[in-house]
């Protein structure tokens, strides 16, 4: 899976919209959906900004992995902490 499809489907996991992640990542919405649909490459800083924010190894985004690890030993995301 590719790096485009991976960051939709964590942030569809997390229930969360393209609006509340492009403003996490200080972005406006319609740049965001660019990564998402694979228009525009993902930078760096980005990735890990998303990293972070859903507690996720970069291994798994970049599809170098196929099972997402935790960044911090805890599964819980940042996304689930602000829901709580």
């Amino acid at each position: 899976m590719k790096l485009h499809q991976r960051i939709r489907d964590i942030r569809e996991d997390n229930n969360l919209t393209q609006i509340q992640v492009a403003e996490k990542l200080n972005t406006s919405q319609t740049v965001y959906s660019r990564y998402e649909r694979n228009e525009r490459i993902l930078p760096a800083e980005y990735l890990y900004k998303l990293c972070i924010i859903y507690n996720i190894s970069a291994d798994f985004l970049l599809g170098l992995i196929d099972e997402p690890r935790p960044l911090y030993g805890v599964s819980k995301s940042i996304a689930e902490s602000h829901r709580a």
